[in-house]
Order: structure tokens, then sequence, then C-alpha cells
């Protein structure tokens, strides 16, 4: 049976996640929500099975893969820890700009190290004064000689702990427009990095999203990831893609363990008066096929997504916003319904499903938020600008 994504149902990559999932992320996934820790066992496993490096190029160490099998990769994790998952989605992109980089001066050896599994990285876009609105940053690089200075409130930092590197953005000092900006890589050691607070969510407890305080950080000229003024352009054509179809992705995988856990506590219950199932109840039913077809709905929209990402054409960035979309409310839903099925099974956390509905509504709130989102859908259909 062919893979709604377009990738080979043995793909290894593919397996090698599966693996993973099974054999690490799935049986520490109730531990890294219930203490709200880092998926460390998990993230080493992707490491060793070298799915950290799989967007890299192969001449760098990398897999060379694209944006089908990432986004299996993505749904195998999430079906397992989405915590996980988040974590991996938040590297990948964050090494995007660092594959399509033409400045950076470490970039070779920087892909070679996370190709190798010894380097994290992770995005650090979003800021204190502008909130969801990440592609305005109110920092600014400073000139410092011949390289910059830097100050930043930034917010929700995925990994910000873990990580070996922040993928950040600043303003231009004197810009014309908010949207000048640039693109820099961070080293998380760097004098004046320091995290401000632990980070206690409703869900994704394992992700590790903190805010992160930059106090008069020096950044070399060396460190820049694009041209100054390029820095919108890098987060919305080369970041935000692999982020929406990642972020979709996992979203699809807690609809699927959803969809699983349900129809097995459906099956395997029931009542001892008539010896009945729970499946025997036609309402129970219903919503089982209405959380299936909800999934395989937004599944369909990435897949096709997937193919204009490989084609690119002046529509390919509307499908991506609306995969992303899709994908969030798909998941809000189905867990919504799954906890309503379930009853007392889902509400006493005897079945996974209340972590699940936890985790699905961290899309909800993350940067594009479903009402960006559903503004800039709404801006491309109608033939306005986007920002």
């Amino acid at each position: 049976m062919s893979h709604v994504y377009g990738v080979s149902p043995n793909d290894p990559f593919v397996q090698a996640a599966v693996q993973v999932a099974r054999e690490v992320a799935g049986p520490h996934a109730a531990d890294v929500d219930q203490k709200a820790r880092f998926p460390r066992e998990s993230l080493a496993a992707l490491q060793a099975q070298g799915l950290a490096g799989l967007t890299v190029p192969t001449d760098l160490g990398g897999k060379g893969q694209g944006p089908r099998v990432f986004s299996a990769v993505v749904e195998e994790l999430a079906k397992s820890c989405a915590s996980t998952a988040m974590v991996y989605v938040m590297h990948v992109a964050a090494s995007a700009p660092i594959i399509a980089s033409k400045t950076l001066g470490s970039r070779t050896q920087v892909l070679r190290d996370i190709a190798a599994g010894k380097h994290l990285t992770t995005l650090a876009f979003s800021e204190k004064g502008s909130r969801s609105i990440f592609w305005i940053p109110m920092s600014k690089l400073d000139p410092s000689g011949s390289d910059f200075r830097t100050s930043a409130q930034k917010s929700w930092v995925t990994s910000a702990g873990n990580a070996d590197s922040y993928v950040s953005s600043a303003g231009l000092p004197g810009a014309k427009s908010p949207l000048e900006s640039i693109l820099y890589l961070l080293d998380r050691k760097s004098g004046g990095v320091k995290i401000t607070s632990p980070f206690e969510g409703m869900g994704l407890r394992g992700n590790d999203s903190a805010p992160v305080a930059l106090e008069n950080v020096k950044v070399a000229k060396e460190a820049l990831l694009c041209a100054p003024g390029e820095g919108i352009k890098a987060m919305l054509e080369i970041v935000l893609p692999w982020f929406s179809i990642g972020t979709a992705a996992m979203a699809h995988g807690v609809c699927l363990a959803a969809v699983g856990a349900t129809a097995g506590h459906l099956s395997g219950s029931g009542f001892e008066f008539n010896a009945s199932k729970l499946r025997d109840l036609p309402n129970l039913r219903s919503r089982l096929a209405e959380m299936s077809v909800r999934t395989e709905q937004s599944r369909a929209l990435l897949g096709y997504t997937l193919g204009l990402m490989e084609k690119p054409s002046e529509i390919t960035p509307l499908y991506v916003l609306q995969s992303r979309l899709a994908a969030i409310r798909a998941a809000v839903d189905v867990t919504d319904l799954a906890m309503k099925t379930c009853g007392g099974a889902a509400f006493s956390r005897h079945l996974p499903l209340e972590r699940l509905f936890r985790d699905a509504r961290a899309g909800w709130v993350m940067a594009p938020t479903v009402d960006h989102l559903e503004d800039l859908v709404g801006k491309a259909l109608t033939g306005l600008p986007l920002l």
C-alpha cells in the first residue's frame, strides 16, 4: 500500500523512525510528559540512526532527503511522542537556512556535525515585543568593529537548554521597515545567553521551550546566515515551509495515535451484563469514523502540498499554509472526539488520549498561530499581499 506522502512503505529512513518511535520514544513518552523533561533518549537514538542529518546534503555526510521523507519520519515519531517530534521538527527547520547559507563561515563544519549527530540546532525567532508575529524581530544587530552586538528577549525557544545553536533573527539598525532583518547562528553557550525561566506548558511538555535573554551578545560577521535585509525572505521562503509541513505531520501523528487508541478501546472494552463491546454502540463508531476521516483528509492535503514543494509554483505557499492550518484543526478536533468517545478511560489517563489532547493544542498557539494562518490564507485567496 502506497504512503499518502508519496514515499515507499519500506523507505529505510521511515523504518528507522518507526524503530526509534517503538523502542525508545514510545516507552519514555509518559515519563517525558509527566516530568516535563527533555526526551534525551529519543534524540540520541535519532542521531545514532543518522536522522538528525536527514536533509543535510550527502557530500557533507547527510542523507540528502526532501520534504516527503521528512514528513513521514515526523509523523511516525509523533505517533509515539509528540515532544520528540517537535524537537526534531525545529532542528530540521533550523538546519534549512544553514544548508542554504552562502555567508556562514562555519557552514561546512556545522552541517557535518549535524549529520554526525553531534549538533542539535533550533529556531529563536519569536520575541517578547512582537509576540507571535515572529517575522518582525524587535532586537537589532549593532555594529561592533567588524562584528556585531545584540540584545534580545527571545520567547518560546524549543530545546532552549539542550540545543547547541540557535538560528536567530534581528532587525537592521536604521532600517526603513521592521521587515528589514537578518539571520545569524548563535552558539547557545555564548557569553550573554541566558534561559530566563523553565518551561511548564500544558502540552508538548518535553520540548524544553523556554524564553531566552540575549544580553549584549557578540555576533561574528562569519555567523551571519544571509545578507542584510534578507532575513524575512529566509524566514518565509526557507524556514516556514519546512516548519509548516513538519508541524502538520506532527499533528497527523497525534491524530493517528488518537484514532488507534480509540479503536483499540472500543474493540477491547465493553459490558459484562450482556457481553457486548463498546464498538457495538453506533454513536461511538460514528465518532471514530469522523476522527479517521478528518485525519485522512488533512494527510491527503499535506501529501498534495509535498508534491507542490517539489515543483514550486505561485500556489505552493498557499497550500503550505493551508496544510498547517488543516492539520492543527484536525488534531484539536480528533483528540476532542477521542476524549468524548473513550469517556472515563481517557480522562483518568488509563489511555494516552489525555496527553494527546494536550499536545494537539500546542499547535494552535504556536506561531504562526491559527489566527495568523487564517488571515494569511484569506489574504492569499483575495489577492492581498501577505505582509
